[in-house]
């Protein structure tokens, strides 16, 4: 009886323990450790040209809960080492009030991508001023995409990336964004929800959505996934989905945090997608 009560005890002690160090490691330990993860994605109708392209894709900083000038170096010194081709933001840039001059805009400038550096906005982005938000990515080298497409090129040949406006607290309009893009082209999407999938026509051009916004719920446990999801962000939650009509969704969990600045089985993402055609 001594033996089971001892056992009994010890293993109290160690769950009490992990309980009261789990905050711990949440806060100072995986919410700024780094996943650079490596996908590679097929995409019918990819241009020879752009096969082995790499895309770098990164979300949802919340700048100022938690996260400022220090940790957006680091990331910056990151993503500046994997050469992307392109790279893509998708929103949520800032958590709430924008302060002046915090330094930011300077450092998102460092970035460097060799065909271009693409953003949409996120729902927290609206908080204090989606034209503020706009003009500091715009500064710092991005060309947002409100319901609108760039296109790229690369010995003769195209890929399109469209941007639509925040699907929360605009009015997103994905046939506005692609007007004027070829039917047979190849076109990324860049949507700050990832549950906008749903309502997009299997005969638009998109072949790939880029998306943030559900932090890959942000406190995970093994077995069961996800705690809690937000609105617009619950369906397609994290990594890379494939739709039956045949468009892909990919769902980065972000750099930042939001409401808790914890993070637990759900590492910040830097996503390094590399585009291969679809034989």
């Amino acid at each position: 009886m001594a033996v089971n009560r001892r056992s009994f005890l010890t293993k109290a002690f160690m769950a009490g323990g992990a309980l009261l160090l789990t905050p711990t490691y949440s806060f100072f330990k995986e919410r700024l450790w780094y996943e650079e993860k490596h996908v590679t994605i097929s995409i019918p109708f990819l241009p020879n040209a752009m096969n082995g392209l790499r895309v770098v894709h990164f979300s949802d900083l919340h700048a100022g809960h938690f996260y400022g000038e220090e940790q957006l170096a680091e990331l910056v010194r990151r993503i500046n080492l994997l050469q992307p081709d392109v790279l893509c933001f998708t929103g949520d840039l800032y958590d709430g009030p924008i302060a002046e001059n915090d330094g930011l805009t300077e450092l998102l400038a460092q970035l460097k991508a060799s065909n271009g550096k693409f953003a949409v906005l996120g729902n927290h982005d609206y908080w204090d001023s989606p034209k503020k938000v706009t003009a500091r990515l715009q500064e710092a080298g991005f060309t947002v995409l409100n319901n609108k497409h760039a296109m790229i090129t690369k010995n003769n040949s195209e890929l399109y990336i469209a941007g639509l406006k925040n699907v929360t607290w605009d009015q997103p309009d994905l046939m506005d964004a692609i007007k004027g893009i070829p039917k047979e082209a190849c076109t990324l999407l860049l949507v700050h929800e990832p549950d906008f999938a749903d309502r997009i026509d299997d005969k638009s051009s998109v072949s790939l959505q880029l998306s943030g916004h559900s932090h890959g719920g942000q406190i995970r446990l093994p077995g069961i996934g996800a705690l809690i999801t937000p609105p617009r962000g619950s369906k397609y939650v994290d990594g890379l989905y494939r739709l039956p009509g045949g468009l892909q969704v990919y769902t980065n969990r972000g750099i930042g945090t939001s409401q808790l600045p914890l993070r637990l089985f759900c590492r910040p993402e830097i996503t390094i997608l590399t585009l291969k055609r679809k034989m």
